[in-house]
This record gives structure tokens, sequence and C-alpha cells, in this order.
């Protein structure tokens, strides 16, 4: 019996959509903190694959590695002030946050053991005075370290190429931490969108669609066992945000898991954020998808950073939980126009460091 057109074209589509699932559609890796499953309508780019945009990102197995400080630390978000000159890597893969600064040590250290093969060398983070230079506000603040993306290639990332990023993150034994429950770390993306948002100005009226930047992410929060209701001592992953802007749990990792977990996020072509994270140095798989979000009902559109937050007490006297980082990297899935853009940008220095070698001689 032929169906009439109409009918036909109708379950063609569901045919169709049907057979994309099992690509466009990974099924979250719930947790009992999640309520229910998250899927998503384009595919997913797995953090790690595609193109590794090598321009960016690091190993630290560099000798020379070297950070610039350039102190006082910026705290615009807090009172309007930037302190330049910003703080900076030698090698320039890493830059200060404009926003709340970097932190006050950045150590190049041996690779805790179970790191990635062939690693000798890894990064760790610790700040103590967070917040406001000279002031101490006795709650909790948080700096930045910023691996620059959109600034050392020059152009930001389109959510349509499916940009994604990893990171090696060692997370201490728990008599190491700062004995405080609650954020200790994240690891965030600097993403920008188009939205409508009230004019700005004495006599402006009405809305406009205009840029706005936002900053999705997974916080490393500390359960101490020391606090008030928790009997041993874990780590909560949290992700930011949901469709309203909010914080929420997706995943617990008990001190007996600590040491080196893998984290990624990437974007796919729809503007979602993909938040994955799991236990060791392999490398992410489909199943180490915690969940999946419009961060504040928000489709990205560009990326133009990744970034790390190291929070404190900030009382003056109080390290930060000492975190270790390894190989953070930068991919892109459609990588054809980054690809050219950063080998025009080689060449170019390339160029520049023959001339320079050559007026010497």
């Amino acid at each position: 019996m032929f169906l009439p057109r109409f009918r036909f074209k109708v379950c063609l589509l569901i045919v169709t959509a049907l057979a994309m699932i099992p690509v466009a559609s990974v099924r979250a890796q719930t947790s009992p903190y999640l309520r229910s499953q998250v899927t998503a309508p384009a595919p997913i780019p797995i953090p790690g694959s595609g193109t590794q945009i090598v321009y960016v990102g690091d190993t630290f197995e560099d000798p020379e590695w070297k950070f610039v400080h350039n102190m006082p630390k910026s705290s615009r978000e807090q009172n309007e002030r930037t302190y330049g000159p910003m703080a900076y890597s030698t090698n320039r893969r890493w830059s200060e946050g404009p926003e709340r600064g970097q932190p006050d040590s950045l150590m190049i250290i041996p690779t805790p053991p179970g790191g990635l093969a062939g690693s000798e060398h890894a990064l760790q983070i610790t700040t103590m005075h967070s917040g406001v230079p000279g002031e101490q506000s006795f709650d909790v603040q948080q700096d930045d370290l910023i691996l620059n993306v959109s600034t050392r290639i020059g152009s930001s990332i389109r959510a349509s190429e499916m940009p994604n990023c990893v990171v090696r993150l060692y997370l201490p034994h728990p008599d190491v931490w700062e004995d405080r429950t609650g954020p200790h770390f994240g690891m965030r993306l600097g993403v920008r969108t188009t939205a409508e948002k009230p004019r700005q100005g004495l006599f402006s009226i009405g809305t406009s669609m205009q840029n706005e930047p936002y900053w999705p992410g997974i916080w490393v929060h500390f359960r101490s066992k020391t606090s008030r209701g928790i009997d041993k001592d874990s780590v909560l992953l949290k992700v930011r945000a949901n469709s309203l802007g909010h914080d929420f749990p997706v995943k617990e990792i008990p001190a007996e898991q600590f040491g080196w977990w893998t984290f990624g996020m990437s974007v796919s072509a729809d503007g979602k954020i993909h938040y994955f994270a799991r236990q060791g140095v392999e490398d992410l798989t489909s199943k180490d998808l915690m969940v999946s979000q419009f961060p504040y009902g928000y489709e990205a559109e560009r990326v133009t950073s990744f970034f790390f937050n190291i929070c404190n007490r900030n009382d003056g006297r109080t390290w930060s939980t000492p975190f270790v980082i390894d190989d953070p990297q930068f991919f892109v899935v459609d990588s054809a126009r980054i690809d050219q853009i950063v080998e025009r940008k080689v060449q170019y220095e390339m160029r520049k460091a023959e001339a320079a070698t050559t007026s010497k001689r």
C-alpha cells in the first residue's frame, strides 16, 4: 500500500532522524545528583577529537619555562583595576586574567606518579593573596590563569568548527587540601554569544542584540570531613551552568580515587557545551560525558579562551590547595580555517627570527 506524499515525507524525516541518534545524541553518564538524562541534537565532539592546535597549549617540558608575575595582580571584577602591565609566561602561551589576576605561585615540578607517558614535568598552581591586592576579605576569592587562544591565534574559534579542550588534573592527598568545604579549582572556557540586553546610557530605552561573554566550566569542590555533616573527605564536581545560570553537581569522587583525572569540555555546532571527566590519564571517550547544557540559556557562537581558576580563603595567610595540571591541549574538529591562520603566523615568526639573526651578524 502506497503512502500519500505528505505522510511519506514525514516518515522519511523520522527515519533520517533516527539514523543520526548514534552519532548525534550521546546520553549523559548520570550520577545520583542528576535528575534527568540530557541529550544533544547535534554531534558531540569528544574532547581530544579533531586536529590539535599545537600553537595553543603547553607541555611544561621547556627548561626555560618562566612566568613573569608583574605584581600587583589585576582585580577588575572587584574594584575595576587592572594594574598593568599584565603578567605572562615567556613562551607567550599563558597570561594573567584581567578580571581577577594571576595565581601567586606557578611552579614547574616533576610529574606526579601515574601521569602521562613520557611526561617529566607538570605545572603546580597555588595562590594566597587572591582578591584585591593588599586587602583581606576573609571570604573565598579566586585567581585566573589564562591559556591564550584567540589572542595567540589571532581569531576566536567558531562553534561550527567544534572546538574542544583537555587537561590532566592531579587531585592531591586530602591531607594537603586547604581545609575548607567549597570550590577550590575550576576548568573554564571563555565563550561569546549574541543576546538581547537592555540598552546602556542615560536616555536609552528598550533592548538590543549585544555581544555577551560567559564562562562555562567544571568546578572542583572539596567536601572536608572536618565540616559538619560530612563523614569522609571527597570531591564534588559541579558544572557551570544550567539554562538558568545555576551551578549543579554531577559527580562525586571519593578520596580513594584522588590522583590523576582527565577533564574535557567541548562545543558542538549548535552552541551546546559538553562536560567530560574520567579517572586516570587515558583519552576521553563518549562514556565519560557527564552532562550537556546550554549555560544561561545561551547558544555559544565563539570560543575565545581556555583557563583555570584557583580559589582560597583570602585571609592573607592561607595557601590554596596545590593543584597540578599537565598537557592542556586545544583541538578543533573542522580546523581548515584555523590551520591556515596558524600556518601564516608560524611563517611570519620564522621570517622575523631569521631577520633578527641576520641583523646580529
